[in-house]
């Protein structure tokens, strides 16, 4: 697909749906070519799928390469605050028929992925405040509490 292209599917779906800022559209289809490369799948010819959650991953990881510390405030600022805010980015595009997808495939598939605090946050945090064996925890005033 070309740039131009991809820029008018995304000023047609902005026109529709304000929640998000243009940038996040392009940086969910970096995301998606991050993940394809990170999986070692093929860009071009036939691709195998990619599921909800292997996008959500690749999406962590480049926001945490591109944005560090301030991964979590930049997204913000574009309007994604959730897994299921990347959710319906992916399904806004797949509406505009500029990302595909399987039948069996739905906004359902990014929720409760991770929760932006720990996934953005947690991995700046000192040693000392991050949760101790992988437990589910969340954020909470001046430190990471087990929940």
């Amino acid at each position: 697909m070309s740039d131009t292209t991809f820029d008018h599917a995304v000023a047609g779906i902005v026109e529709r749906d304000a929640r998000f800022h243009p940038r996040a559209y392009f940086f969910v289809r970096l995301a998606l070519d991050h993940t394809v490369r990170r999986l070692s799948k093929p860009e071009h010819g036939p691709r195998r799928h990619v599921t909800g959650q292997e996008l959500l991953e690749g999406f962590r990881e480049l926001a945490l390469r591109e944005f560090g510390p301030l991964a979590r405030t930049v997204l913000a600022e574009w309007g994604i605050r959730s897994t299921e805010d990347v959710g319906a980015v992916v399904f806004n595009l797949v509406g505009q028929g500029v990302m595909g997808r399987k039948p069996e495939d739905s906004a359902a598939d990014f929720a409760g992925g991770y929760r932006f605090d720990a996934a953005f946050d947690a991995p700046f945090l000192p040693s000392s405040r991050r949760l101790a064996g992988g437990k589910k925890g969340r954020v909470q005033g001046s430190g990471f509490r087990e929940e």
